[in-house]
């Protein structure tokens, strides 16, 4: 497979899943069917406040999307959840269970995996072996029934026939025998991907997946994600482009400065002020049209054109924020 040459995609819209939240779409509202459950979060790094969550539920069976400006906490609290950092204060369960302590490992092992923007592929192992390493339970992993081949072989062997599988679907079988340092960024990221599903999880976490991806592979990379969901799988991902969000995301989250500032439906949440004003600051509306000449400047002149006021919505400044910030951290 090759990602060298881009071209051009747009996501295929599927299904949305409604009736998630009990109530109004406030930040920290109830959900129908949590599969996870934060309260009182906190993370600190010196005299910093990195994540401050009040109250933060992620709905089960649905696709969310937590985004927010460079800097908003995102990863740092997928790191929390996920075991791979511990929090100053709160508690966090997954379905039903706490993760209050619970190493990383122990908690892929309950069926919540994730991957990481800068992709974790061991590239001196083949693709295969980075994939087999995923699955769980493995009788040969063991130190003396290693030494017995009769006793893992026939499980080695059906281990293998799933990896593969996987690998087809991902269209990485070609591969299978290459080293993963020999992959493109984009194949890493379905490796990633496809390694995660051998745990067979529940909840699958994915921090910036499309970051770094050429666009070629994008659209590989989008339906793969709305195939999770169609299997049963919770999703909870990170990402800036609003384009995408808007077209597979069935729920958002938004942070900044540490904080869930708004949730809600993606049209929703891209009208929303407090949005706005999350990645672009309180009244920054004619700042923005004259520094990036995105948007036209609003005049107080009310002959001022139909069409640069429409240009200028909170949905369209929002938008143009986003895309800013992207040009200039990719982070």
């Amino acid at each position: 497979m090759s990602d060298s040459t881009p071209t051009p995609t747009s996501p295929v819209a599927r299904p949305k899943t409604t009736g998630l939240h009990v109530g109004e779409a406030v930040p920290g509202c109830s959900k129908a069917d949590p599969i996870i459950v934060a309260d009182g979060i906190t993370r600190t790094f010196g005299g910093i406040t990195a994540v401050d969550v009040e109250h933060l539920e992620i709905p089960r069976g649905a696709i969310t999307a937590l985004i927010g400006p460079n800097g908003a906490g995102k990863t740092t609290l997928f790191n929390l959840l996920t075991g791979f950092d511990r929090p100053a204060t709160g508690t966090w369960s997954f379905d039903g269970r706490s993760l209050s302590n619970t190493p990383a490992h122990k908690v892929a092992r309950m069926g919540l995996v994730r991957t990481f923007q800068l992709t974790k592929a061991l590239g001196l192992l083949t693709v295969m072996d980075n994939m087999k390493l995923g699955q769980q339970g493995q009788v040969g992993e063991r130190f003396w029934t290693s030494l017995i081949p009769a006793l893992w072989r026939s499980q080695d062997t059906a281990i293998e026939g799933r990896a593969l599988d996987l690998l087809r679907k991902f269209k990485l079988d070609a591969k299978k025998d290459d080293f993963a340092a020999s992959l493109s960024g984009g194949q890493r990221k379905l490796l990633e991907m496809a390694r995660a599903l051998m745990t067979e999880p529940t909840l699958v976490m994915l921090d910036e997946p499309m970051a770094g991806v050429n666009p070629a592979l994008t659209q590989s990379l989008l339906d793969h994600i709305l195939d999770l969901k169609d299997l049963g799988m919770t999703v909870l991902f990170v990402e800036h482009d609003m384009h995408m969000v808007r077209h597979i995301a069935d729920w958002v989250v938004v942070m900044a400065e540490g904080r869930v500032v708004a949730e809600g439906p993606p049209d929703d949440v891209m009208r929303n002020p407090a949005v706005v004003d999350a990645y672009l600051g309180a009244h920054q509306e004619l700042d923005l049209g004259v520094v990036t000449g995105r948007i036209p400047v609003l005049a107080a002149d009310p002959t001022t054109d139909a069409s640069a006021s429409a240009a200028a919505t909170p949905e369209a400044i929002a938008a143009a924020g986003l895309a800013e910030a992207d040009e200039e951290d990719p982070k």
